[in-house]
């Protein structure tokens, strides 16, 4: 059965779907990550395999904008070109080279590195800021292409160049749109064919869209002390599965 002619999508996975990505887009901004992450992982439980990346990127593409959009007034402005300007050369740059890395080896560099700019935070404020985005765009849109859900990656970087919460959460939300476009001209999803898929497109992004305006309420009934420890533990534990994942692929255990 397909609802609103949503290949292998019926009325109960179509409003299950929904509600995720207005869960999950609360849970971007409450906590400030791991949004992105979470609604992927229930996609791939129900999403064809063809379909998956393409629109989850574009439902993530329509909860970063509508995020920006909302909480606009506190984003880091002057990082948007020098990480634009990145992610466009990672994107180009994109699978030649990246496409013969392990996959188990990958989750073992993003496992570290999310751990240690987690609980070392000096290390994401190396460099000078604009140089330090700009190879932040080139990285995150460079992993983006093959993991999709990279905002977890960019995440700790931009909470330590910032003391302020809604500024982090913002900000992240205003980057990760430029990756998700980025992704979209690489991939060549543009022509992919999101037709039949376009109901649930709007379904998710509508319900991501209030998911972020009440996950904005609840940041700002947050207090900054509390918001930063839960922004510790959910990168901590998200870093350690990829730590895992990485050693059970490999075959150490």
């Amino acid at each position: 059965m397909e609802f609103l002619g949503t290949p292998g999508v019926d009325l109960l996975l179509f409003i299950g779907l929904t509600f995720a990505s207005f869960a999950t887009a609360f849970i971007g901004v409450f906590t400030g990550t791991a949004g992105g992450v979470i609604l992927l992982g229930i996609m791939a439980l129900a999403m064809p395999p063809a379909a998956l990346i393409p629109v989850h990127t574009i439902v993530m593409l329509g909860a970063g904008i509508t995020r920006t959009m909302i909480m606009w007034r506190h984003v880091m402005r002057h990082t948007v070109v020098p990480f634009v300007i990145g992610a466009a050369i990672g994107a180009a740059a994109g699978a030649k080279v990246f496409v013969s890395l392990s996959p188990s080896y990958l989750q073992l560099i993003l496992g570290v590195f999310m751990l240690l700019v987690t609980w070392m935070p000096s290390l994401g404020r190396v460099g000078a800021e604009r140089g330090r985005f700009a190879f932040l765009g080139f990285g995150t849109t460079f992993i983006g292409v093959f993991v999709s859900a990279t905002g977890t990656l960019l995440a700790p970087f931009i909470m330590s160049a910032t003391p302020d919460r809604r500024v982090a959460v913002a900000t992240l939300g205003a980057l990760m749109s430029f990756v998700h476009i980025a992704k979209l001209i690489a991939f060549g999803f543009i022509g992919f064919a999101v037709g039949k898929f376009v109901p649930l497109i709007a379904a998710m992004i509508a319900a991501g869209a209030v998911g972020n305006w009440l996950g904005e309420i609840a940041l700002l009934a947050t207090p900054e002390k509390r918001f930063r420890l839960v922004f510790q533990i959910v990168l901590t534990a998200l870093g350690l599965r990829l730590l895992w994942g990485a050693a059970r692929d490999a075959g150490w255990f």
